[in-house]
């Protein structure tokens, strides 16, 4: 199968981009390696390292994503790029607008009356305070207002693909964590910031919950959407690992590792700031995912071993720098 990933240089891109590659797809990958929010050293670092074949554009740029696609001839897209964080958006809101609808709607308009099928990354954010019922959130559940601009502009997306016309499918991600992450997300800055010794800022005092999920499950949700063509168009599934885990339990897991060696001399515990809720935050997610589990989805990594997976794929990374 012939598969294009947009933002192939990021977290998920990239992983994706080497695990269709490995299993004999031929895979073209779409990014524009710019600095939001981290060093795009990290994306060059995991394009090297995965050795992926990815061609630099900006999906605002029309004519040349025209090119690219017309000359590759995807069967499907994998539509990741976007700029991230819901803190960071506060005050971004240009910016978020341009790179998530505007870059959105380019791909949407060079599908159109082309045989191709977008499987696209939405996000949890979009249920923002949406009551969580006893099962957690399912896919018919956005009640709520979102509560930052990167939450809202994915859900303008999914609206975007809704009307758009094209063949999609939309998924919900629910806080991606994992070795290659962004230094931006909460277990790498919570990893760091043991390690160099420093204070961790722990919003609304550690009273927050997430469904946290290992970035090997969510490549699986994607691989079995992209593999079942009979999936209905505008179907919008969540990923997730279906658990809620307490913030300060997934904060142990890391001070558990990061004190054996590098905290303050005889210290058994990070420095920890309890901090009032970010506004931009939910309190708590918790995906009901049936509805993929149903085409085959079973996430299998618990919190314990995924952690201690980033954590060894984060001293090997950060070794000598």
């Amino acid at each position: 199968m012939k598969i294009l990933v947009t933002g192939a240089a990021g977290f998920i891109g990239s992983q994706l981009m080497n695990r269709l590659s490995n299993k004999g797809h031929e895979v073209l990958g779409l990014d524009n390696y710019n600095n939001h929010l981290y060093d795009p050293q990290l994306k060059i670092d995991r394009t090297e390292y995965f050795g992926l074949n990815i061609q630099v554009c900006d999906l605002r740029d029309y004519e040349g994503m025209l090119r690219i696609i017309d000359s590759f001839q995807p069967e499907q897209i994998v539509h990741l790029a976007a700029h991230a964080g819901v803190r960071d958006s506060f005050g971004k809101e240009r910016d978020y607008h341009s790179n998530n609808i505007d870059g959105t709607q380019n791909l949407i308009e060079i599908v159109k009356n082309r045989d191709i099928r977008v499987v696209y990354a939405s996000t949890s954010s979009v249920y923002g305070e949406t009551p969580i019922p006893e099962e957690g959130w399912t896919e018919d559940l956005t009640t709520g207002k979102q509560r930052n601009a990167y939450a809202y502009t994915k859900y303008i997306n999914e609206i975007q693909f809704a009307i758009s016309g094209i063949k999609n499918v939309g998924l919900r991600f629910f806080t991606v964590y994992g070795p290659w992450g962004r230094p931006d997300m909460a277990l790498f800055q919570f990893t760091k910031k043991m390690l160099d010794n420093q204070v961790v800022d722990v919003y609304n005092y550690g009273k927050m919950k997430r469904d946290f999920t290992y970035v090997e499950d969510i490549l699986d949700g994607i691989e079995i959407v992209l593999n079942d063509q009979s999936i209905e168009s505008n179907e919008i599934f969540n990923i997730g690992r279906g658990k809620q885990v307490e913030l300060m339990d997934f904060v142990k897991e890391i001070e558990d590792r990061a004190c054996d060696t590098c905290c303050a001399e005889h210290a058994t515990s990070a420095k920890i700031n309890l901090a009032p809720r970010h506004p931009a935050d939910t309190l708590e997610t918790w995906s009901n995912t049936k509805k993929l589990q149903q085409l085959g989805y079973s996430p299998k990594v618990s919190i314990e071993e995924g952690v201690g997976k980033f954590y060894a794929w984060y001293e090997e990374y950060h070794d000598g720098r």
